[in-house]
């Protein structure tokens, strides 16, 4: 996993690595690694979560030799009960390693942070509840990053009646852990806009093989690589006449093409992800806009007034749209980094312009509850049919957010 500096809205395509300046000094050592927690979800059902390793034969990978396309999923879903069910870790083990050696996102030097130490709200293989059918959201990853650091927003949604598909893309996510500990990561930096290009396009063909998937999951089959059992009702928790998807950074771009072709998928949100391959090469979503419900959330430098490609899409687009800035945010707000980097700065003093690099300036605590409440609020209308009043302006409860018209 490398480290950047110097992020801007155009390399977060090709490099959503969490930035660092230089390793934060620590009085922590080895033998007193920092550890941190996560919010807890806050809607009125339990979560449950499990893993499937889903393996498209009919792709070869693009990114190694002869290998056929294999990724690595997380189904976040309401529990019927969680009694007696282990809760998941935020990271496997070998995850929680890999991040650790190469340096904890430029924030902590090896054995500073214990990555594995962290436990989700989520009961692992819990029964879902599956009275209904679910609503049915993805989440795609920025580059470079693993899904993990969605866990937060997928946990939410679950809480409140999703059943929430967090995805890596294998060989450029990263690191991505399989069955038996097998740890994949980046084979290539992307720098070339050639190859984001082609990074995206295979997410999108990740995107359409993970619902194709789902279905036959719905359909009472079982897509696990190696059949290894699943939570009790998980396939008929899934409703995927009503899908949605959103994403971080590249995930969110991810989001507006898989949109674009994909009619199954409703409705979709980009989180900070700029729709170009290159400073002039937009993405088709951008060029030709969606006629289905989209959001667009940004910061002060990323709008529809300031970024020409999230112009094009707002232009061209003819179906329900929004643009809402999480002002004083950073590139990185937009995922578990929001929690993440407050906690570690407690023990690890990480110097003020890193930490503004990483998450802005913006108030953690109220950032993590506007972007669950307008995300719950978006799929609410858009998924469910509920109108919500929050996407019709400017709330007093979540100062943060500007809606730019």
């Amino acid at each position: 996993m490398r480290i950047h500096t110097g992020l801007t809205t155009t390399a977060a395509l090709a490099l959503s690595l969490i930035v660092g300046v230089g390793t934060a000094a620590s009085a922590a050592g080895p033998a007193d690694p920092v550890r941190f927690e996560l919010p807890a979800p806050t809607g009125r059902q339990s979560v449950g979560v499990t893993e499937l390793h889903l393996v498209d034969r009919a792709r070869t990978d693009p990114w190694v030799t002869g290998g056929k396309r294999e990724l690595m999923v997380s189904v976040w879903y309401p529990a019927r009960s969680v009694n007696g069910y282990p809760r998941q870790p935020h990271m496997p083990p070998g995850t929680a390693r890999a991040v650790d050696e190469a340096g904890s996102f430029g924030l902590a030097a090896p054995g500073e942070v214990d990555w594995a130490a962290t436990r989700t709200d989520a009961a692992t293989a819990a029964p879902a509840d599956d009275h209904a059918p679910r609503p049915v959201v993805l989440y795609s990853p920025g580059l470079g990053s693993t899904r993990a650091l969605g866990t937060s927003t997928a946990e939410e949604l679950a809480s409140r009646g999703y059943v929430v598909v967090t995805m890596d893309h294998t060989h450029e996510t990263s690191p991505v852990e399989f069955p038996g500990g097998r740890v994949e990561l980046q084979k290539d930096p992307l720098t070339d806009p050639g190859k984001r290009k082609q990074a995206i396009e295979t997410r999108v063909g990740d995107t359409r093989f993970v619902l194709d998937q789902l279905a036959v999951l719905r359909d009472g089959g079982n897509p696990d690589a190696a059949g290894r059992r699943l939570p009790r009702g998980l396939g008929t928790a899934l409703d995927l006449t009503r899908v949605g998807m959103y994403g971080h950074s590249a995930g969110g771009i991810t989001a507006a093409e898989a949109m674009r072709v994909d009619g199954r998928i409703d409705a979709g949100i980009d989180m900070d992800g700029t729709l170009k391959y290159s400073g002039t090469e937009f993405i088709p979503a951008a060029v030709e806009g969606l006629n289905r419900p989209f959001m667009l959330l940004g910061k002060a430098n990323q709008t529809h007034l300031n970024e020409p490609s999230w112009q094009s899409l707002w232009d061209q687009s003819t179906g329900w749209k929004r643009d809402l800035s999480l002002e004083r945010g950073g590139h990185f707000s937009y995922t578990d980094a929001q929690t993440i980097v407050p906690a570690l700065d407690e023990r690890l003093d990480i110097p003020a312009r890193q930490r503004e690099q990483v998450i802005g300036t913006v108030d953690p605590g109220r950032s993590t509850a506007a972007q669950r409440a307008y995300l719950t609020a978006f799929f609410d209308q858009h998924l469910r049919g509920r109108p919500r009043d929050l996407l019709d302006g400017p709330s007093a409860s979540y100062p943060d957010v500007r809606f730019v018209q």
